[in-house]
């Protein structure tokens, strides 16, 4: 069936034989239409079902009231936290979200963008890709005078406003943990290294060795291994090793944590007297797996909200240039069973 065409306020003006503009000041309440034809003209906007175009009032006025926002993967729990706390203050503030998926990809991130800047909306939202280190697409956002705020996976070159953890820190602290647990064998599981987020959780993890006075191991640090699939495959060979890991911090994501758990499980290592487990981000399934995960939680809703209040506390003060800005939210170590003797 084909979709009913929508009904515009020159539908309205030629079935009542009047002026478009006389509609549209009937529909906006204006004072220069008498109040006799203003009640016939909202009387046959309702029989025609005429709904207003919101977005082209709005961009009348010379903004959209709509914010972009691109995230690597929609179905992750630190993301649609994220989302969730960008649309509580956003919802309040009456502005709508359209919300795009990178899947990971640098191509279709682009796509995301450019799709966004042709909607024109008043801001957009990013945690970058993994899959890519060309910014020139968002460069371009800022080039078209759009707001550009990133959040946890940000691209350092770019002078935006950002909102990050203190990823260095965390990790230092979640490697401590185990350490002083009493493992001393530890690998790590790494993402991208062209994403500064995972570089920064490495520099963690090596700065807690040093501390401790612990070799750095190379086997142990696996590039990559980001997804359960390959946190698995990477569990394999590291304890396949003749000299195994005792523990593994899967810096990567609480993804990467549970492929190291299922793999331990499956060679009945016991977790966590043989092997301890820390994972990143507190995704959902940490607290009911066994044993439960220790894992790091970014506080993504709170992200989510500050982000949001950044671009209205920006905008309400747009007679002072927006400079580039850093706000950190500090993480917290959340210790569970899988790593706790």
């Amino acid at each position: 069936m084909k979709p009913k065409k929508r009904t515009t306020i020159y539908d309205i003006a030629a079935k009542l034989n009047i002026t478009a503009s006389s509609v549209s000041r009937a529909l906006n309440n204006s004072n220069y239409v008498n109040e006799a034809t203003k009640k016939l003209i909202l009387q046959t906007a309702a029989e025609l079902n005429y709904k207003p175009n919101t977005l082209a009032s709005n961009l009348r006025k010379g903004h959209s009231k709509t914010i972009g926002v691109v995230v690597p993967r929609i179905n992750q729990n630190f993301f649609s936290n994220v989302i969730a706390g960008i649309e509580e203050v956003t919802y309040q503030k009456g502005y709508s979200l359209v919300i795009c998926q990178s899947d990971e990809q640098h191509d279709k991130e682009v796509k995301c963008i450019n799709t966004l800047i042709n909607q024109h909306v008043d801001c957009i939202v990013i945690s970058v890709s993994a899959d890519g280190s060309n910014y020139a697409h968002l460069q371009n956002v800022i080039d078209q005078g759009i707001q550009l705020i990133q959040f946890d996976r940000v691209a350092e070159e770019l002078e935006t406003l950002k909102v990050i953890n203190d990823n260095e820190q965390a990790s230092f602290e979640a490697v401590c943990h185990l350490i002083e647990q009493g493992y001393k064998q530890i690998a790590l599981l790494e993402g991208p290294q062209n994403l500064s987020i995972f570089t920064q959780r490495k520099s963690g993890y090596l700065k807690a060795l040093a501390k401790y006075n612990i070799a750095v191991t190379t086997a142990f640090v696996v590039e990559n291994a980001w997804t359960k699939e390959l946190g698995a495959q990477a569990t394999r060979k590291l304890l396949n090793l003749s000299q195994p890991p005792d523990a593994i911090f899967a810096s990567t994501s609480d993804f990467s944590a549970l492929g190291v758990l299922e793999v331990a499980n499956d060679l009945r290592i016991k977790v966590p007297a043989q092997l301890g487990i820390c994972g990143y981000s507190n995704e959902a399934f940490t607290e009911i797996t066994s044993p439960s995960i220790t894992t790091i939680d970014q506080f993504s809703i709170d992200m989510g909200k500050t982000v949001a209040n950044l671009y209205f506390d920006e905008m309400e003060n747009k007679e002072v240039l927006i400079k580039p800005k850093v706000i950190s939210i500090q993480p917290e170590l959340i210790v569970r069973g899988s790593s706790s003797r």
